[in-house]
């Protein structure tokens, strides 16, 4: 594997995409991550559609990653850490099946580390419930619309943004700071 070029990727839904984003374009080795939808049976939907409930896709990002500065098993770490993995088809006030929480496999290798990490993550109790997070193999990821990209970085004023994203954002910095970009 050419370290220069050998990206991986991993797709997760953990709610709302613009929080996941966000928070994944901060992390050191991550190279590239876009917005969009998964796990559902409509080709090519749209945000109305997906957030109507009636698709089954969830809002997810796809997270492009350079393996020789993290892990994908560091990925999943961070992903644990910025959402509540142990509610179904809700994040805070965001409720229904596109909010749910999912990891989107690429192989059987990130299938294996996924269940392996929730695993210990349930014996070690570190919530009051057990993860409920989705472990699916990914068949096809729409990229959402362009105004969905990079949301955060261009809107960090907007309501949703300052009350919910920057405190998850500001929580992230401080609990992950040794992975900061």
């Amino acid at each position: 594997m050419n370290q220069a070029t050998s990206l991986e990727v991993a797709t997760l839904a953990g709610g709302c995409f613009w929080c996941l984003e966000a928070i994944f374009r901060e992390v050191a080795g991550v190279e590239k991550v876009v917005s969009g939808y998964t796990g559902g049976a409509t080709v090519n939907p749209t945000y109305e559609q997906v957030c109507s409930g009636k698709t089954g896709h969830a809002e997810a990002v796809q997270v492009s990653f350079n393996p020789f500065k993290i892990s994908y098993r560091e990925i999943l770490e961070i992903f644990f850490s910025i959402h509540d993995p142990t509610t179904l088809n809700r994040q805070g006030a965001d409720i229904g099946t596109q909010y749910r929480s999912a990891i989107f496999y690429h192989s059987e290798q990130q299938k294996a580390i996924a269940e392996e990490l929730i695993a210990e993550l349930n014996t070690a109790q570190l919530w009051k419930k057990p993860i409920l997070t989705q472990i699916v193999p990914l068949h096809t990821f729409y990229p959402a619309e362009d105004y969905h990209q990079g949301y955060f970085a261009r809107h960090p004023e907007q309501g949703y943004c300052q009350t919910v994203i920057s405190p998850r954002l500001n929580k992230f910095r401080q609990q992950w700071l040794k992975h900061l970009e």
